[in-house]
């Protein structure tokens, strides 16, 4: 469990977005790599989770072109899709 309420509460909203999908994308994205973000990066995902999820997937996916805003390392880690652990 994150100790830093800020991380915390990113955690909570990565999880509960609404669809298991996005859930699966932007939740395991954030369990697998918020432990060794810096503040910029934690500000970086706290404005994408703002983004509307169809939109967060489709970037994700490669489906619509990433904005400006969004695009660097960590956009690339995200697109890898590494992170999703789907349980059965």
């Amino acid at each position: 469990m994150q100790s830093d309420p800020r991380l915390r509460r990113l955690g909570f909203r990565a999880w509960h977005r609404g669809t298991r999908e996005a859930d699966f994308m932007i939740g395991g994205f954030f369990d697998t790599y918020s432990a060794g973000w810096n503040d910029e990066q934690i500000g970086w995902f706290e404005t994408l989770i703002e983004e509307e999820d169809v939109d967060i997937m489709a970037w994700g996916f490669g489906a619509q072109a990433v904005p400006e805003r969004f695009e660097g390392p960590m956009m690339v880690a995200f697109q890898k899709l590494d992170y999703i652990s789907i349980p059965r």
